[in-house]
């Protein structure tokens, strides 16, 4: 079994607080220092010339904030913090440049931009929270920005400015609700195998690689078990591939049903499946397969008119003891599935034991 070398997606995925991935977002914040920071520059030069000499310094001070922001967003580990720096800022900074006369006419079309970086940045629920409250303020700073409001031509600037604040605010909420709910259906997709249910091989060995780390941190161990149908061609080959579906669907759900919350359970391909077991023994891990052996051996599977009866063989391998790598914890656990199967099938084997448990199998479904 090959290590990934993709990271954990689950892991990701859920620290994922945006459509963007961490690295993205820093990538992101970089661009918006430096293009932010230059134009303030700009800005703090025209200022000037305008006569507001105290705003061009605070967009100078602003701006080698900014810069420094470029050289240091790579390296912190308080990112979260800086993105609502430079958002609370800017925001705020958006607003003073309404509220000052002459400072700027076109001012309130950054309110516009406001829901757009904040859900962009922080995610549907942190970028409503914090964009909303800045957009109705940026909203109440134009009415006073205008001169005569009872005027119907101020009023239609005002209208339009509301009207357009709470399109925008509701547009970009709902395609980042919708946008969530695709990655979600997308994830579970990729993770899930479409026939049994269960985690798909990808997903089952970024769990197992997972577990491995945990454990090593820990200091506790897991038991790795692969699970083979017995002469499951046979099934295939005499009663075709709609029963042999039947099978591992059927397989799946004894699986499933006896095994804990805590454990895990993934097909790896055709009719092997694994399965982690957490914080047990290495007899307790016996005697636990043992049973659900016993279990699938006695389980009848009604197909049509037909009644379906397989067996399944286990071998076991348990972290630390039999290996401290996903690699070899996989060949071990897989070295015990052999002993079983040329044991006579029906069998549980696990590493450090030369006893095998079980009964043999004369081979086909009944």
């Amino acid at each position: 079994m090959k290590t990934s070398q993709h990271p954990d997606l689950g892991a990701s995925f859920q620290q994922s607080r945006s459509g963007l991935r961490d690295t993205h977002r820093r990538s992101l914040m970089r661009t918006l220092f430096l293009v932010t920071g230059t134009a303030l520059v700009v800005f703090a030069c025209l200022q000037v010339f305008n006569g507001y000499l105290w705003l061009a310094a605070g967009e100078i001070i602003a701006s080698l904030a900014l810069f420094l922001g470029v050289v240091r967003i790579n390296r912190t580990s308080h990112l979260q913090l800086w993105i609502y720096g430079y958002l609370v800022t800017g925001f705020s900074f958006a607003l003073l440049i309404m509220l000052v006369p002459d400072a700027s006419v076109t001012a309130f079309v950054w309110v516009l931009m406001m829901p757009v970086l904040a859900y962009l940045l922080l995610g549907k629920k942190e970028g409503f929270l914090l964009s909303a409250p800045f957009m109705l303020a940026g909203c109440v700073a134009f009415y006073f920005h205008l001169e005569f409001i009872a005027e119907a031509r101020s009023m239609i600037d005002l209208l339009n400015m509301v009207l357009c604040a709470v399109l925008m605010l509701g547009f970009i909420h709902l395609y980042e609700t919708r946008r969530e709910e695709a990655e979600h259906k997308l994830f579970t997709l990729a993770q899930t195998d479409a026939l049994t249910g269960l985690s798909n091989r990808a997903s089952f060995q970024s769990t197992l690689s997972r577990t491995l780390a945990e454990c090593a941190r820990s200091g506790s161990g897991f038991a790795l078990v692969i699970m083979d149908i017995d002469y499951f061609k046979v099934v295939n080959d005499t009663m075709g591939h709609d029963a042999g579906d039947h099978v591992l669907r059927g397989i799946s759900r004894r699986l499933t049903e006896r095994l804990r919350i805590t454990d895990s359970v993934g097909r790896l391909g055709g009719e092997e499946f694994g399965l982690i077991l957490r914080d047990v023994k290495p007899d307790d891990s016996f005697e636990l397969m043992d049973e659900l052996r016993q279990r699938i051996a006695e389980s009848k599977l009604v197909y049509g008119e037909a009644v379906i009866q397989v067996t399944a063989s286990f071998g076991i391998a348990h972290y630390p003891e039999h290996g401290k790598e996903v690699e070899t914890l996989f060949r071990t656990a897989d070295r015990c599935l052999f002993s079983s199967k040329r044991a006579g099938r029906n069998m549980v084997a696990r590493a450090g034991a030369s006893s095998v448990r079980g009964q043999k199998f004369a081979g086909g479904p009944v």
